[in-house]
């Protein structure tokens, strides 16, 4: 157990933010029984780890490119979970 001698530091981040945005951020982390600080960390973290993945360089052969291409060509295939999911309303639109 951790006791103040021993706690992991933790530093203060502070934002400015519409109502609007906070409150979509508040029902997201309610939505998921999380709270506000642990939804907004782990979104930014996602967020941060996804911009240095973005910039990593991936060496594939001509040939393995070449069927990547082929299958980013080929149209999704309809689906019921597909078509409920084009059907229903965005959750950030929701009152």
């Amino acid at each position: 157990m951790p006791t103040a001698d021993n706690a992991p530091r933790r530093d203060a981040l502070n934002l400015r933010i519409a109502p609007a945005e906070r409150n979509l951020i508040d029902r997201a982390a309610a939505s998921l029984g999380v709270t506000r600080t642990d939804f907004i960390l782990g979104a930014a973290r996602r967020a941060a780890e996804d911009a240095l993945l973005d910039r990593s360089v991936m060496a594939v052969s001509p040939e393995a490119y070449a069927e990547f291409l082929a299958r980013l060509d080929v149209p999704a295939q309809p689906n019921e979970r597909l078509r409920q999911t084009m059907q229903s309303p965005s959750p950030w639109a929701q009152p």
